[in-house]
């Protein structure tokens, strides 16, 4: 049986507060730096435990120091958000995850959740350690004011959410040992070993790896107050930007401190603030920073769109060809219209990595 135990604690930037929980060790009462108010969870909101998936043979052996665990070389390090309201979708993703690995036990998952959140950062780790015992995990705490001031608002209103921000501070959050991560929505599911894409090349001086989209008309991401200005539209000169979706980025986070592209994103944000250069919430400013630039990756790894477009809930079909990552990227996603009796038949490729149980079930168990 494995346990939760908190590992080292390292000093990062002043908006983080990591709260964390590592295989095997007993429970120990987790610290908080931030001012975090908790509320009762949800009791219908219940998980069942997932099974324990193992290492092959063929899989590295992990550092038995668990203080050096996070930085062990063997690692696959991904990072998500830990948002309640798609904390359902972010367990059937870590579920997809292990169960199609070759070496599940040398996944490390990074997540991330607000300080702003309905339900306490502690809360949430509790319940990722109930559904699965044995995973590597860390929990950092986002100070959204970090960003709030920044953001501007979208077509969508979830798409204003903070977090929705945080993958752009990964490099400032990880341990400096962590040089590559793989970041991934809360809304998709594996169906593939994600070592593959773990082990693609980002070449020449490439920061992020992504599926792009060069059939896709550019501009419409833009307004015209961009087009218009030549200082803006200059940023492109001399480069073939195409769309990419930023739910899955292989990120070399050596070569985003190097650039500092952090800063470099925020600076397109706090443009926008005055000049309402896009109108889609945090991926123009990526696409600004990196379009051009990015290392492009088989389509199979991002079959998004699945939930519909940003204004509508509507079905789609999957794209011809292989398959290796779904995701419900849009307005729809697969548990809300599974539950209202009403799914499209995409949906049915995502349920069977669906850990929820609901009141009815959790209360037909106890009797």
């Amino acid at each position: 049986m494995f346990f939760l135990r908190p590992a080292f604690v390292v000093s990062l930037c002043l908006f983080l507060f990591p709260v964390i929980a590592i295989r095997p060790y007993p429970p120990t009462k987790v610290s908080y730096d931030a001012d975090i108010t908790s509320i009762e969870f949800d009791k219908s909101a219940q998980f069942l435990e997932a099974p324990e998936y193992q290492n092959g043979l063929q899989c590295p052996v992990l550092s038995e120091n668990g203080l050096l665990l996070a930085c062990d070389p063997s690692l696959v390090h991904i990072a998500m958000t830990l948002d309640p309201d798609y904390l359902r979708g972010t367990i059937a993703a870590v579920h997809s995850v292990l169960k199609h690995t070759s070496c599940p036990q040398n996944i490390f998952f990074h997540f991330i959740a607000s300080d702003s959140s309905s339900v306490n950062a502690n809360d949430l780790t509790r319940i990722v350690g109930s559904v699965f015992p044995s995973l590597n995990l860390k929990v950092y705490v986002f100070r959204e004011d970090v960003v709030s001031d920044l953001i501007s608002s979208s077509i969508r209103r979830a798409l204003d959410n903070p977090l929705n921000y945080a993958r752009s501070y990964l490099a400032d959050m990880l341990e400096p040992c962590v040089k590559r991560v793989i970041y991934l929505d809360s809304d998709v599911v594996l169906v593939d070993d994600i070592q593959k894409l773990w082990r693609i090349s980002l070449t020449g001086s490439r920061t992020i790896g992504a599926p792009q989209y060069c059939h896709v008309n550019f501009t419409k991401y833009f307004t015209n107050e961009f087009w218009f200005d030549i200082e803006f539209s200059r940023v492109f000169e001399g480069k073939r930007p195409c769309y990419f979706n930023t739910g899955v980025m292989v990120m070399d986070l050596e070569r985003w401190r190097e650039g500092d592209y952090t800063r470099k994103i925020e600076k397109w944000m706090r443009i926008q603030k005055e000049k309402k250069i896009y109108q889609l919430g945090s991926l123009p400013p990526f696409l600004l920073v990196f379009g051009g630039d990015v290392e492009g990756i088989d389509h199979r790894w991002n079959q998004h769109g699945l939930g519909g477009d940003n204004l509508v809930d509507s079905c789609r079909t999957l794209h011809p060809g292989r398959t290796s990552l779904l995701h419900w990227s849009g307005k729809g996603k697969p548990w809300t219209r599974l539950d209202a009796n009403n799914p499209c038949p995409v949906d049915h490729l995502w349920a069977p990595y669906d850990l929820y149980k609901s009141q009815k079930q959790s209360q037909n168990q106890q009797q």
